[in-house]
């Protein structure tokens, strides 16, 4: 099953982006649009796992999440990774604090000692908007992007982290959650 461990979002903030991709799309630019209802925080992507291991992989994630209590986010500005030149991902950031890095290093640890290989790449929490499928239509995209460098979307309240499953199909994916696991003393 292929899966990966994320933070979701409020409907609001869906809202919000929805939104924005409907600006975006009046560009024209070839970008392969991520479905609102999909845009979610991914803290560690595991790709294929087996249904044996799902039982180990929640464990590790509701004793990390232990640790922490339920803090805020805000959802401010779009960019492209890797970068402005060469895009492939357009994305909306997420303000980083110590809270969302300790999470993610401790979820990512977790999953070290369950096999999972560490990520090399520090960890920059954004939210995918869409993939850049050629360079058509790029430069009033880029334009455009750059005039809400500074726009907020509202926050993202990380009370809760959720193994999800992915399906993919010629539609496109389609996310559910297998469980989730509230941050603090609280049981799946």
């Amino acid at each position: 099953m292929r899966s990966f461990i994320a933070i979701e979002l409020s409907e609001t903030a869906k809202s919000a982006l929805a939104e924005l991709q409907q600006e975006l799309k009046k560009c024209g630019a070839d970008i392969r649009w991520v479905k609102p209802e999909n845009i979610h925080l991914t803290l560690k992507f595991l790709g294929n796992i087996e249904n044996e291991i799902v039982d180990d992989v929640l464990k590790i994630i509701e004793s990390r999440c232990k640790k922490f209590r339920a803090f805020d986010l805000e959802i401010k500005g779009t960019g492209t990774f890797p970068n402005l030149r060469s895009p492939s991902v357009l994305w909306v950031g997420v303000n980083s604090n110590a809270d969302i890095a300790a999470l993610q290093n401790e979820i990512e640890a977790g999953m070290t000692s369950l096999g999972f290989e560490r990520e090399n790449r520090k960890y920059t929490p954004h939210l995918t908007l869409g993939r850049f499928r050629s360079s058509q239509g790029k430069g009033p995209l880029l334009e455009k992007i750059e005039l809400f460098k500074n726009r907020k979307y509202g926050l993202i309240n990380v009370g809760a982290v959720a193994l999800m499953r992915s399906d993919l199909s010629p539609s496109g994916a389609r996310h559910s959650v297998i469980a989730e696991i509230f941050l603090g003393k609280n049981k799946i």
